[in-house]
Order: structure tokens, then sequence, then C-alpha cells
């Protein structure tokens, strides 16, 4: 077996870059609708810029450690690492901005055309200047820039206009200014409709058409702005003042991250080399590897919220949430799951379910404890909502909340702080992990005494993301789950006591030596001459130790199928190492987000629901849960939908040893497996 890492393993970041590369597919798939498209390039945009703040940034630290993580990163010198994920993006963004021309060429075809400042007629130049005038003038940020002035501090991930203004002065002076783009007001701005055309331009445009009003107390005789944009390190630094509290601790570290480190500057590839020099001096920007030539606009992203326009054509036809019959035909959700398990299947089914189940609780008299792991919550949460009303009704509710859920922590610390002022207990964590796992507990008081009520999921509780992102969560009343659900919350309070557990398979404790058994099972079933078979679904796979042990399982004849939506490490279909893996990603209009594992278990498979990836934190350094699935209908609809999507032939890519993305094709009829499941699910619940 070959020993060195680059051999047996890829590299995750530039794993990564190949998962965006496969969201950047979707904004050039012709057959996704145009305003659709644009949304994907806005996600692949915001993916990149979380991708430079968190892995880029390490993979910095890492060189300017002086080290060279040749190990940690899969066999490739950090710094060498650095040279190529630059010029993939370099490549990538070039990509975009043809996808990008192309949409707009097709919106044009579609009578909606995006237009810069200089192709305004009259009618809409006098629509521009009122509208900069009311919404635009005061929002706007001007510091002027020069060789005196002191280093320039820009804001991370907000976009800016640098002004280049040549002076009427016999020494050929030149001034520079930069103009931050608002974030209060709308990137898009419709114009008004002209002869059954629809016009949009960028407020970038808008600006830039009163160059001359913001500066006309300067002499120039021309005027030119070229967008540029940095990203910083988004590590949180929390500092060890005994005085202060874990919130303030964490919001200090939010703060602190607007002076990181810069980890990417992108500009316009257009801008004056004299304007962009004075830039990277002011901005202390020395390393020239984190240098994006761009085009015109950047902050792509904000794509994602491009106008609709009134154009339901051009978009994904809405898809009605499939009903569970059951649980929307009783007046209590708590006294169905006393009967049997129940699966919501998010975004197909509603989230509404999830929140049914917490607003019952809170109001039910006999209910007297809720307990609830929150990491990533809505904006005016009705989960968080829902909890505040039950602690307010005199129940004891106990909230582990994450407040280092990178991005979210801001939002968290709100939430808390309202769950605190309703009387609940918070917990902030584990110190040295951070909790991941989403489950929910509710103690009632019967007849014969307390029963459990609860349920374990594969996403966030979060009713927004639960509209794109996919996710089952698993309702029960099983006696024997749930009492370890409980110890799960045990732990947080007492983090020196560790259970065991019998149902549940838990991190950071139980979750990887658990895995190893489950794959030796496999492998002892094929030298036994049964069929060795798992199914894994998953968000990404860059643990080494778990790769190992499938490559030992491939060896041993287990037929292993992966599906993977974003970072494989592991390399499929190598002679002697992974002859028997396939590993497919599917990319579609929503976010593949479940963790499921499927192992066949000589013909009694065995079912999970999880948390975790098959990732080094999420074996070691997280709080993650991983739910046996019980009950034969439920486990048969798990299995079903996996079978779909791995079957997929329309929106399937195949990952292979040269990362190419290459769709899946074959004779069979096409398979759409997000459509499939829908449709699946719609039967199942009629059966």
């Amino acid at each position: 077996m070959k020993n060195d890492y680059s051999d047996r393993y890829v590299n995750r970041e530039l794993s990564w870059l190949q998962f965006n590369g496969r969201v950047l597919q979707e904004a050039g798939d012709e057959n996704v609708p145009l305003l659709e498209r644009l949304k994907f390039l806005g996600i692949f945009s915001n993916n990149l810029d979380e991708f430079f703040k968190v892995r880029y940034a390490t993979v910095r630290r890492i060189v300017m450690a002086g080290k060279r993580g040749r190990k940690y990163l899969g066999g490739i010198a950090a710094a060498e690492l650095l040279k190529r994920i630059t010029k993939t993006v370099i490549e990538q963004q070039a990509d975009s901005l043809k996808i990008l021309q192309d949409i707009q060429r097709r919106l044009g075809e579609e009578n909606i055309h995006l237009i810069n400042e200089e192709q305004l007629d009259e009618s809409q130049i006098d629509f521009v200047r009122e509208y900069f005038n009311d919404e635009v003038h005061a929002a706007i940020t001007t510091v002027v820039v020069d060789e005196q002035s002191t280093e320039l501090d820009i804001q991370d991930a907000a976009a800016y206009l640098a002004v280049r203004m040549e002076m009427n002065s016999a020494e050929k002076l030149v001034q520079h200014a930069i103009i931050e783009i608002p974030k209060s007001v709308s990137r898009f701005v419709v114009l008004p409709e002209r002869d059954g055309k629809q016009y949009v331009i960028h407020v970038d445009d808008i600006i830039r058409n009163r160059l001359h009003y913001i500066f006309h107390l300067f002499d120039y005789s021309t005027i030119q702005a070229h967008m540029i944009k940095i990203t910083r390190d988004a590590e949180l630094e929390v500092d060890n003042d005994m005085k202060r509290s874990f919130t303030e601790k964490i919001s200090r570290g939010i703060q602190g991250r607007i002076h990181g480190h810069a980890v990417r500057f992108v500009y316009d590839k257009s801008i004056h080399e004299q304007t962009l020099n004075l830039l990277l001096d002011k901005l202390e920007i020395e390393d020239r590897d984190s240098l994006i030539p761009g085009g015109r606009y950047h902050n792509r992203r904000d794509y994602m919220g491009f106008p609709s326009l009134g154009r339901k054509d051009l978009m994904y036809e809405k898809i009605e949430k499939i009903d569970i019959p059951e649980l929307d035909d009783s007046r209590s959700i708590i006294k169905k799951i006393a009967e049997k398990d129940y699966l919501q299947y998010t975004p197909y089914h509603s989230f509404s379910y999830t929140t049914k189940f917490l607003r019952e609780a809170a109001l039910d008299p006999a209910v007297t404890e809720v307990y609830v792991t929150l990491y990533r919550v809505a904006k005016n949460s009705q989960v968080v909502a829902a909890l505040a009303n039950a602690a307010r009704n005199g129940k004891r509710v106990v909230v582990e909340i994450e407040l280092k859920a990178r991005f979210d922590e801001k939002n968290n610390i709100e939430s808390a702080e309202l769950l605190q002022r309703a009387g609940a207990e918070v917990i902030f964590g584990v110190p040295g992990l951070k909790v991941h796992c989403k489950v929910g507990l509710v103690l009632r008081k019967e007849a014969g005494g307390i029963r459990r009520y609860g349920f374990i999921s594969t996403g966030n509780l979060n009713e927004a993301t639960a509209n794109v992102y996919t996710d089952y969560t698993l309702f029960t009343a099983h006696p024997g789950i749930l009492k370890e659900v409980q110890r799960v919350f045990r732990f947080f309070e007492v983090n020196y006591r560790v259970d065991n557990y019998k149902h549940l398979i838990v991190s950071p404790h139980y979750t990887r030596d658990a895995l190893m058994m489950l794959i030796d099972n496999e492998i002892q079933s094929a030298r036994e001459g049964y069929e060795g078979y798992m199914r894994l679904k998953m968000n990404s796979l860059s643990d080494f130790e778990l790769i190992d042990k499938l490559y030992e399982a491939n060896i041993a004849g287990v037929r292993i199928e992966l599906i993977v939506r974003g970072i494989c490490s592991l390399i499929p279909g190598v002679p002697e190492m992974s002859e028997n893996i396939k590993v497919i990603s599917v990319v579609d209009r929503y976010l593949e987000h479940p963790r499921v594992y499927m192992f066949n278990n000589r013909g009694d498979q065995k079912v999970y629901i999880s948390s975790a990836d098959f990732m080094p934190r999420n074996m070691d350094k997280r709080v993650e849960v991983a739910c046996p699935i019980y009950d034969p209908e439920i486990k048969q609809a798990i299995l079903q939908t996996m079978d779909l999507c791995w079957n997929d032939n329309v929106k399937a890519r195949i990952i292979d040893a040269h990362q190419s993305n290459r769709y899946v094709s074959n004779d069979k009829p096409p398979l759409r497996s997000q459509m499939a499941q829908y449709e699946y699910l719609e039967q199942f619940h009629k059966a």
C-alpha cells in the first residue's frame, strides 16, 4: 500500500474548491432558470469569501509560523498550496465572469437589461439623480487617500470604489479617494420599465454617475473609479480576561475580525498601477499571492438577492410542502409521537412540525422540562420564541447554544440573551469543544410517571435555511434513545462525567471507535463470504484515519458507495487501494445536508442519521450525535431517498482522482434525485 500522502489523499482545500466549481457549474447550466443561475453565481462568490476567511487564512498562518504542514495538508507544502489555491481561484473567477456575461446576454433576450452609468438615457439619468439624492448619498462614506495619510482601514468583504482624479495643475497631481458601497441600500436598483423592457443598474454605477457631484470641490481633469474588496482572516480570538463574561469575550472577538490580517485583495484589473500600489501600501499588503485580479464588479454574492422582476418563468417553480397527514390532523403532535416515530425531511416537508412540537411543549401543563441544542438559528427565530415562551410558562428550559458557530456568533448571542431574560438556563458550550449536535428533549408528567419525547436531526433548528437545506429529523418517544439524549445534556452541565451509550453514537468520546467497529464488521462479513457493503452520505470526508479504514475495507472486498457534497479527500477507483469505492456529489436547487450512515450488517441493515461528517473536528473536537433508525417504515424511506440520490444522472457528478466534476451519464431514463425524492414522499404519505 502506498505511503505518500499525496498518493492517498486529496488536499481538503483543493477539494473544496472543486466543490465550489460544482456550484459554478450550476450557474453555467443552461437548463437552470436564468435568475436562479444568477443566484448560484452569488452562492459561488459567497462560498469563496468564507473559504478565504477561514481555510486560506489557516494555511497562511501555517506558512507565517514557518511550518510546511505537509502531513496536515495531505502531502502539499503550505506555501505551495497557497499558490495552487490562488491559481485555481483566478481560473474560476475568469470562468464566473464568462458565465455572468452569458447570463446577461440571455437576460437581454428576455428584455431584461443590466446597464451601466454610460448607457443611461435622459429619463433614466433623472431617475438615478433622484435615487442617489434620496437613498444613496447619505449612506456612503468617502475617505480621501494620499501619500501622507495614515494606513487605510477598510472592512472585511465590503465593496469599495477606488477613485482616481488627475488634477488640473501644472504638476499633474493625482488625488485618490475611497467610497464604500453602502450595505443599507440594495445592490441592484430597478429602473423604470420602458417599451416593454426592464432595466437594472448596480448601485455602484449610480455612484459612478454622480462622482462629479460627490467631488465637485476638486478641480480635476479626469476621474475614474475601480472596485476593490479585501477579505480578512476570520479566526475568532477569545481573550483570557476572567473579569469578562463569555458573551463579552465573543463579542470582542467579533469586533477584532474587522482588523484581521488581509488574506485576499480583489481588484478591477483595469485599475491604474499607481492607484493599486498606493492601496496595497496603505493596506499593508505585501503578500502578492493574495492578489486576485477581477472584473468591474466584485461582491457577486449580492446576486443571491437579485430582484425577481415579476418573472416567475425565469425562476424555479415553487414546490408546495408535502403534508405529514397524521401530524396535521392531530391536535397534539406529542400524542402522535407517543404512538410511533415520524420523519420530517425538509424542505420537502415543512419545518413547522419542529416548531409545532416546541410550541406545544411550551403550553402543555403536563410538560415540566424542555432541552434543546442550538447551533445556527434564524433571525427572529420561531424556535427561540417557543423556548422563551416555555420558560415564561414555568417550564425548566435548558438550552445549549454554541456561541462559536462561525459567522453566527452575534445572532446567537442575541438569542442567548433573549432566552436568559425569559428565564431559560443557557449553557455556552463545553470547554475545548463545539456543540454541533441537533437534538431536543421534552419531559412530560403522565399517569405512569415521567415520559420523554424528542427529536434528533441532521440539520440546524433554523426555519430559514430549512427551506433550502435537505435534512432529516426523527421525532420519537423511544425511551432508550431519549434517556441517552438526556445524558448528552448532562454532559454539557457536568463535563467530567462521560456516560455510556447503547443506542446513540456520541462525539468526541465514541464516534470514531464506533465507526471503525461498524466498518470492521463489514470487513469481517466480506472475509466470511457475506456481502460487505456500506453507503454513506455526508457533507465532507477528510479524516485520514477513517479514509484509511475505508481503503482497508476496499481491499477486503467491501463495496463502498459515498455521496459527498463537498470536500472529499479520499481518492476512489485506484487499483489495490480503492477500486471498490465510488463517490458522487449532487448539487441542485437544494443544498444536500444530511449525514446518513448505512451498513449492510449481513442483510440486517443498520441505518443512522447524524450531525457528524467524516472530519477530524466532528470526531474529536465537537459534540455530535448519530441516532439509529429502528422504525422499519422510516428506515425504508431514508434508504429509498438515499437510493434515488445515488442513481441521480442529471445533477450528480463523479468524484474521481482527477477532480474533473464530470456529470454522471448512463443509458437509464433521466433521474433528478431531488425531484424524484419529492415524488416518492408524496406517494409515501398516501400509502
